[in-house]
Protein backbone atom coordinates (compact mmCIF):
# COMPACT_ATOMS: atom_id res chain seq x y z
CA UNK A 1 0.00 0.00 0.00
CA UNK A 2 1.46 3.31 -0.81
CA UNK A 3 1.80 6.32 1.31
CA UNK A 4 -0.94 8.81 1.66
CA UNK A 5 0.00 12.69 2.33
CA UNK A 6 -2.01 14.50 4.75
CA UNK A 7 -1.92 18.23 5.24
CA UNK A 8 -3.58 19.75 8.32
CA UNK A 9 -3.61 23.87 7.44
CA UNK A 10 -2.77 26.11 11.08
CA UNK A 11 -4.23 29.80 11.42
CA UNK A 12 -4.02 32.56 13.87
CA UNK A 13 -6.84 31.37 16.49
CA UNK A 14 -6.65 27.54 16.04
CA UNK A 15 -8.47 24.81 18.31
CA UNK A 16 -5.53 22.88 18.48
CA UNK A 17 -7.36 19.81 19.61
CA UNK A 18 -8.52 19.85 15.69
CA UNK A 19 -5.32 19.64 14.66
CA UNK A 20 -3.73 16.58 17.26
CA UNK A 21 -6.80 14.84 17.72
CA UNK A 22 -7.01 14.01 13.53
CA UNK A 23 -2.81 14.05 13.49
CA UNK A 24 -2.77 11.18 16.75
CA UNK A 25 -4.95 8.84 14.08
CA UNK A 26 -3.46 9.47 11.06
CA UNK A 27 -0.05 8.77 12.72
CA UNK A 28 -1.09 5.93 14.44
CA UNK A 29 -1.33 4.17 11.56
CA UNK A 30 2.29 3.76 11.30
CA UNK A 31 2.23 1.43 14.95
CA UNK A 32 -1.09 -0.32 14.23
CA UNK A 33 -0.55 -1.24 10.88
CA UNK A 34 3.47 -2.02 10.61
CA UNK A 35 4.37 0.89 8.66
CA UNK A 36 2.52 -0.32 5.51
CA UNK A 37 0.41 2.70 3.90
CA UNK A 38 1.19 4.94 6.47
CA UNK A 39 -0.28 8.73 6.15
CA UNK A 40 2.87 11.11 5.94
CA UNK A 41 1.52 14.13 8.17
CA UNK A 42 2.26 17.82 7.51
CA UNK A 43 1.39 20.90 9.20
CA UNK A 44 1.16 24.54 6.96
CA UNK A 45 0.56 28.02 7.93
CA UNK A 46 0.01 30.88 4.74
CA UNK A 47 3.47 31.75 5.22
CA UNK A 48 5.48 29.16 7.21
CA UNK A 49 5.25 31.23 10.47
CA UNK A 50 4.22 29.90 13.50
CA UNK A 51 0.67 30.28 14.97
CA UNK A 52 -0.94 30.98 18.10
CA UNK A 53 -3.90 28.75 18.99
CA UNK A 54 -7.19 29.86 20.93
CA UNK A 55 -6.13 28.57 24.16
CA UNK A 56 -2.28 30.59 23.72
CA UNK A 57 -0.18 27.06 22.64
CA UNK A 58 2.05 28.33 20.05
CA UNK A 59 2.49 25.82 16.86
CA UNK A 60 5.21 25.46 14.48
CA UNK A 61 4.27 24.45 10.90
CA UNK A 62 6.12 21.69 8.84
CA UNK A 63 6.12 24.68 5.73
CA UNK A 64 4.32 27.26 3.96
CA UNK A 65 1.06 26.39 2.69
CA UNK A 66 2.35 27.64 -1.33
CA UNK A 67 5.36 25.66 -0.79
CA UNK A 68 3.05 22.42 -0.36
CA UNK A 69 2.05 19.91 -3.02
CA UNK A 70 -1.50 18.48 -3.25
CA UNK A 71 -2.42 16.23 -0.79
CA UNK A 72 -4.45 13.13 -0.64
CA UNK A 73 -6.05 14.34 2.21
CA UNK A 74 -6.84 18.39 2.92
CA UNK A 75 -7.43 18.51 6.78
CA UNK A 76 -9.09 21.79 7.67
CA UNK A 77 -9.33 22.53 11.83
CA UNK A 78 -11.51 25.10 13.44
CA UNK A 79 -11.31 27.29 16.33
CA UNK A 80 -12.01 31.33 16.36
CA UNK A 81 -9.69 31.91 13.49
CA UNK A 82 -11.72 30.18 11.07
CA UNK A 83 -14.97 32.25 11.96
CA UNK A 84 -13.52 35.39 10.41
CA UNK A 85 -10.80 33.92 8.20
CA UNK A 86 -7.63 34.80 6.73
CA UNK A 87 -8.96 35.81 2.92
CA UNK A 88 -5.30 34.65 1.75
CA UNK A 89 -6.11 30.93 3.72
CA UNK A 90 -9.64 31.02 1.82
CA UNK A 91 -8.07 31.90 -1.48
CA UNK A 92 -5.52 29.04 -1.01
CA UNK A 93 -8.42 26.56 -0.19
CA UNK A 94 -10.54 27.88 -2.97
CA UNK A 95 -8.03 26.80 -5.64
CA UNK A 96 -6.44 23.64 -4.01
CA UNK A 97 -9.06 21.72 -2.44
CA UNK A 98 -11.01 20.80 -5.22
CA UNK A 99 -7.58 19.21 -6.52
CA UNK A 100 -7.06 17.29 -3.15
CA UNK A 101 -8.22 13.86 -2.82
CA UNK A 102 -10.27 14.21 0.18
CA UNK A 103 -11.20 17.00 2.35
CA UNK A 104 -12.51 16.83 6.10
CA UNK A 105 -13.01 19.96 8.13
CA UNK A 106 -13.12 19.48 11.40
CA UNK A 107 -15.59 21.68 14.26
CA UNK A 108 -15.86 25.45 12.53
CA UNK A 109 -13.24 24.83 10.11
CA UNK A 110 -16.68 24.43 7.59
CA UNK A 111 -16.65 28.02 8.19
CA UNK A 112 -13.31 28.16 6.09
CA UNK A 113 -14.41 25.35 3.73
CA UNK A 114 -17.57 27.05 3.08
CA UNK A 115 -15.87 30.68 2.50
CA UNK A 116 -13.80 28.99 0.04
CA UNK A 117 -17.25 27.98 -1.88
CA UNK A 118 -16.26 24.01 -1.26
CA UNK A 119 -19.46 22.91 0.51
CA UNK A 120 -22.14 25.06 -2.17
CA UNK A 121 -24.52 22.81 -2.58
CA UNK A 122 -23.30 19.84 -0.17
CA UNK A 123 -24.89 18.39 3.01
CA UNK A 124 -22.35 19.34 6.09
CA UNK A 125 -22.41 20.07 9.25
CA UNK A 126 -20.16 22.29 12.10
CA UNK A 127 -20.58 22.75 16.09
CA UNK A 128 -24.10 23.34 17.68
CA UNK A 129 -22.96 26.42 18.84
CA UNK A 130 -22.50 27.92 15.03
CA UNK A 131 -25.23 26.11 13.53
CA UNK A 132 -27.24 29.00 13.23
CA UNK A 133 -24.23 31.72 12.23
CA UNK A 134 -23.19 29.23 9.47
CA UNK A 135 -26.62 28.80 8.17
CA UNK A 136 -26.90 32.80 7.93
CA UNK A 137 -23.47 32.96 6.25
CA UNK A 138 -23.72 30.08 3.77
CA UNK A 139 -27.92 29.34 2.58
CA UNK A 140 -26.29 27.35 -0.31
CA UNK A 141 -25.28 24.79 1.76
CA UNK A 142 -27.51 22.00 3.31
CA UNK A 143 -26.59 22.10 6.77
CA UNK A 144 -27.39 19.23 9.30
CA UNK A 145 -27.00 19.91 12.73
CA UNK A 146 -27.47 16.78 14.44
CA UNK A 147 -24.78 14.33 13.49
CA UNK A 148 -20.87 14.54 14.84
CA UNK A 149 -20.11 14.21 11.04
CA UNK A 150 -21.19 14.64 7.61
CA UNK A 151 -19.51 12.85 4.48
CA UNK A 152 -20.40 13.99 1.34
CA UNK A 153 -18.44 12.45 -1.93
CA UNK A 154 -14.73 13.45 -1.20
CA UNK A 155 -15.86 16.32 1.51
CA UNK A 156 -16.90 15.43 5.03
CA UNK A 157 -17.12 17.78 7.76
CA UNK A 158 -17.42 17.36 11.76
CA UNK A 159 -19.03 18.60 14.94
CA UNK A 160 -17.26 19.52 17.90
CA UNK A 161 -13.13 18.59 18.60
CA UNK A 162 -14.12 15.01 19.45
CA UNK A 163 -16.04 14.72 16.34
CA UNK A 164 -12.93 15.12 14.82
CA UNK A 165 -11.10 12.31 15.89
CA UNK A 166 -14.60 10.20 15.12
CA UNK A 167 -13.80 11.24 11.23
CA UNK A 168 -10.29 10.77 11.28
CA UNK A 169 -11.02 6.71 12.43
CA UNK A 170 -13.33 6.62 9.95
CA UNK A 171 -11.02 7.92 7.38
CA UNK A 172 -8.50 5.47 8.48
CA UNK A 173 -11.27 2.37 8.95
CA UNK A 174 -12.03 3.09 5.00
CA UNK A 175 -8.55 3.24 3.88
CA UNK A 176 -7.01 0.36 6.16
CA UNK A 177 -9.60 -1.54 7.47
CA UNK A 178 -11.74 -1.72 11.18
CA UNK A 179 -9.38 -3.40 13.10
CA UNK A 180 -6.47 -0.87 12.70
CA UNK A 181 -9.20 1.78 13.15
CA UNK A 182 -10.41 0.16 16.56
CA UNK A 183 -6.44 -0.61 17.65
CA UNK A 184 -5.71 2.94 17.11
CA UNK A 185 -8.97 3.97 19.10
CA UNK A 186 -8.74 1.81 21.79
CA UNK A 187 -4.65 3.45 21.83
CA UNK A 188 -6.55 7.23 22.60
CA UNK A 189 -8.50 5.65 24.98
CA UNK A 190 -11.90 6.49 22.69
CA UNK A 191 -12.75 2.92 22.79
CA UNK A 192 -14.63 2.58 19.84
CA UNK A 193 -15.50 5.27 17.03
CA UNK A 194 -18.45 6.34 17.31
CA UNK A 195 -21.36 5.91 13.78
CA UNK A 196 -21.39 9.21 11.96
CA UNK A 197 -24.87 9.30 12.47
CA UNK A 198 -24.98 9.70 16.30
CA UNK A 199 -26.27 13.13 17.74
CA UNK A 200 -23.76 15.80 19.41
CA UNK A 201 -25.39 15.35 22.63
CA UNK A 202 -26.54 13.15 24.53
CA UNK A 203 -30.34 12.49 25.05
CA UNK A 204 -29.86 14.43 28.48
CA UNK A 205 -28.23 16.93 27.59
CA UNK A 206 -29.92 17.33 24.05
CA UNK A 207 -32.77 17.73 25.84
CA UNK A 208 -34.16 20.59 27.86
CA UNK A 209 -33.50 21.02 31.70
CA UNK A 210 -36.78 21.13 33.54
CA UNK A 211 -36.80 24.31 35.92
CA UNK A 212 -38.44 22.89 38.81
CA UNK A 213 -36.76 20.75 40.92
CA UNK A 214 -38.72 18.10 40.73
CA UNK A 215 -38.79 17.26 37.55
CA UNK A 216 -34.67 18.21 36.90
CA UNK A 217 -34.34 15.50 39.53
CA UNK A 218 -36.36 12.82 38.60
CA UNK A 219 -35.40 13.67 34.76
CA UNK A 220 -31.40 12.48 36.51
CA UNK A 221 -33.25 9.79 38.36
CA UNK A 222 -34.43 7.84 34.71
CA UNK A 223 -30.78 7.71 33.63
CA UNK A 224 -29.50 6.03 37.11
CA UNK A 225 -33.07 3.85 37.09
CA UNK A 226 -33.58 2.83 33.90
CA UNK A 227 -34.86 -1.05 34.75
CA UNK A 228 -37.51 0.83 37.54
CA UNK A 229 -40.84 1.56 36.52
CA UNK A 230 -40.57 4.43 34.37
CA UNK A 231 -44.46 4.58 33.30
CA UNK A 232 -46.37 8.07 33.53
CA UNK A 233 -47.97 7.09 36.73
CA UNK A 234 -44.70 5.38 38.43
CA UNK A 235 -42.90 8.77 37.34
CA UNK A 236 -45.68 11.27 38.27
CA UNK A 237 -46.04 9.32 41.92
CA UNK A 238 -42.35 10.05 42.64
CA UNK A 239 -42.90 13.67 41.03
CA UNK A 240 -45.33 13.93 43.64
CA UNK A 241 -47.74 15.10 40.95
CA UNK A 242 -51.51 13.62 39.40
CA UNK A 243 -50.40 11.56 36.00
CA UNK A 244 -52.37 14.30 33.76
CA UNK A 245 -50.62 16.99 35.16
CA UNK A 246 -47.12 15.48 35.52
CA UNK A 247 -47.13 14.83 31.96
CA UNK A 248 -48.30 18.32 31.03
CA UNK A 249 -45.57 20.02 33.10
CA UNK A 250 -42.92 17.29 31.84
CA UNK A 251 -43.71 18.13 28.02
CA UNK A 252 -43.97 21.84 28.82
CA UNK A 253 -40.05 22.16 30.54
CA UNK A 254 -38.18 19.01 28.99
CA UNK A 255 -39.77 19.85 25.35
CA UNK A 256 -40.57 15.92 24.56
CA UNK A 257 -43.27 13.11 26.52
CA UNK A 258 -42.36 11.18 29.52
CA UNK A 259 -42.13 8.14 27.21
CA UNK A 260 -40.29 9.40 24.48
CA UNK A 261 -37.52 10.84 27.12
CA UNK A 262 -37.24 7.56 28.54
CA UNK A 263 -37.30 5.55 25.36
CA UNK A 264 -34.19 7.73 24.09
CA UNK A 265 -32.85 7.09 27.85
CA UNK A 266 -32.63 3.97 26.93
CA UNK A 267 -32.06 3.42 23.73
CA UNK A 268 -28.74 5.82 24.28
CA UNK A 269 -27.77 3.33 27.34
CA UNK A 270 -28.18 -0.09 25.11
CA UNK A 271 -26.02 2.05 22.42
CA UNK A 272 -23.31 2.52 24.41
CA UNK A 273 -23.02 -0.74 26.55
CA UNK A 274 -23.21 -2.46 22.42
CA UNK A 275 -20.89 -0.38 21.61
CA UNK A 276 -18.23 -0.52 24.65
CA UNK A 277 -18.93 -3.70 26.54
CA UNK A 278 -19.08 -7.39 25.62
CA UNK A 279 -22.22 -7.76 27.21
CA UNK A 280 -25.02 -9.98 25.48
CA UNK A 281 -28.02 -9.00 24.09
CA UNK A 282 -29.90 -10.33 26.64
CA UNK A 283 -27.97 -8.78 29.50
CA UNK A 284 -28.29 -5.57 27.64
CA UNK A 285 -31.76 -5.33 27.35
CA UNK A 286 -32.77 -5.82 30.81
CA UNK A 287 -29.68 -3.46 32.03
CA UNK A 288 -31.83 -1.07 29.92
CA UNK A 289 -35.12 -1.83 31.49
CA UNK A 290 -36.49 -3.72 27.72
CA UNK A 291 -37.33 -6.90 29.84
CA UNK A 292 -36.53 -8.66 27.04
CA UNK A 293 -34.25 -8.54 23.71
CA UNK A 294 -37.54 -8.66 21.18
CA UNK A 295 -38.86 -5.35 23.00
CA UNK A 296 -35.21 -3.65 22.72
CA UNK A 297 -35.12 -5.45 18.71
CA UNK A 298 -38.25 -2.82 18.25
CA UNK A 299 -36.89 -0.15 19.74
CA UNK A 300 -33.51 -0.03 17.98
CA UNK A 301 -35.30 -1.06 14.31
CA UNK A 302 -37.73 1.60 14.86
CA UNK A 303 -35.28 4.55 15.48
CA UNK A 304 -31.87 3.21 14.13
CA UNK A 305 -33.01 0.73 11.11
CA UNK A 306 -31.32 -2.06 12.57
CA UNK A 307 -31.34 -4.57 15.13
CA UNK A 308 -29.03 -4.62 18.30
CA UNK A 309 -26.87 -7.59 16.84
CA UNK A 310 -26.26 -5.74 13.74
CA UNK A 311 -25.70 -2.77 15.81
CA UNK A 312 -23.44 -4.42 17.43
CA UNK A 313 -21.30 -6.10 13.83
CA UNK A 314 -20.79 -2.88 13.01
CA UNK A 315 -19.12 -1.42 16.16
CA UNK A 316 -18.79 -3.95 18.65
CA UNK A 317 -16.03 -3.66 20.76
CA UNK A 318 -12.27 -5.31 20.49
CA UNK A 319 -11.62 -8.16 22.39
CA UNK A 320 -8.33 -7.94 21.89
CA UNK A 321 -6.27 -5.13 21.19
CA UNK A 322 -2.76 -4.57 19.20
CA UNK A 323 -0.63 -2.65 21.74
CA UNK A 324 0.71 0.62 20.08
CA UNK A 325 4.49 1.66 20.21
CA UNK A 326 4.77 4.53 22.66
Amino acid sequence: MRTRTVLIVLFEGIQPLDVTGPHEVFAGVRHAHGGEGAYEVRTATIDGEPVRSTSGLRLAPDAALGDCAVPDLLVVPGGEGALEPDPRIVAWLRDNGPRAGRLLSVCTGAFLVGAAGLLDGRRATTHWAYCDRFTERFPQVRLDPEPIFVRDGRVATSAGVTAGIDLALAVVEEDHGREVALTIARHLVVFLRRPGNQRQFSVPLAAQTAGRPTLRDLQHWIVEHLRADLSVDALADRAGLSPRHFARAFRDEVGTTPGRYVDLVRLEAARRLLEDTGQGVEEVSRACGYGTPEAMRRAFVRSLGAGPAEYRRRFRPMTTVQPLAG
